[in-house]
């Protein structure tokens, strides 16, 4: 008995590792959307064995980062403007909804630490890249997460994780580093201390519908599909 537990603690602990990593993967566009992922491939690039590669994968289909193909294999998510603009109105109203929700139940501890997310991701954004996305994300699911709906709050997340796949492919694009960004995270947090939802909301509303004009303006450009 207690070498099968080992054992299935090993097993779980493999198959959250080759998650995570091929999670990574195709969020950063190095498996490109809609590229077949083959078994034997990813267990040779992730130096691991079958069974963790082939539940992480059914795993990144719950997360809809991985599709099917006629139930024999799996390729990693397509994607397509129309995909886009569903993630961002869906973010919009979701997390309006979460925040509002958060700040009337607003309390020195969720104060704090929304500061202290903002502090963390404002140095990451300094200097590294990786960092600040891990920061980033941080930050905005503290905005979140004192509303008491965590249901509401893992779908906000799941929406987050798509909607960066499309920033990464436009990452570089001419006119991004044309706004503040982080005025405008300042300016969500100023909200939310003041203990404002109808500043705090409208605040995240624009943050999200800025990103989403760019990217929407960078997948026009290149005909439909943005650059990697």
């Amino acid at each position: 008995m207690n070498v099968m537990k080992a054992t299935d603690g090993k097993e779980t602990s493999a198959t959250r590792e080759c998650y995570l990593r091929l999670r990574d993967l195709i969020l950063t566009g190095e498996l490109p959307p809609g590229q077949k992922l083959k078994i034997e491939e990813l267990r040779s690039l992730l130096n691991t064995g079958a069974s963790p590669v082939r539940e992480a994968l059914s795993l990144l289909t719950s997360d809809m980062l991985v599709e099917r193909i006629d139930q024999r294999g799996f390729r990693a998510a397509p994607v397509s403007k129309a995909n886009f603009k569903e993630i961002l109105m869906l973010r919009c109203t979701l997390e309006g909804m979460a925040l509002r929700a958060s700040v009337a139940n607003a309390d020195t501890t969720w104060e704090e630490n929304l500061v202290l997310r903002h502090h963390h991701m404002s140095r990451a954004g300094k200097t590294n890249p990786v960092a600040f996305e891990v920061a980033h994300k941080a930050f905005h699911m503290a905005l979140l997460c004192n509303a008491g709906l965590p249901m509401l709050e893992r779908y906000c997340s799941q929406l987050y994780d798509l909607n960066i796949r499309y920033r990464y492919r436009a990452a570089g694009g001419a006119g991004y580093g044309e706004r503040s960004i982080q005025a405008e995270h300042q300016a969500i947090l100023d909200a939310c201390l003041d203990r404002d939802a109808v500043a705090a909301e409208a605040a995240l509303v624009d943050h999200y519908r800025r990103t989403g004009q760019y990217l929407s303006r960078q997948m026009d450009d290149r005909s439909g599909s943005v650059r990697q």
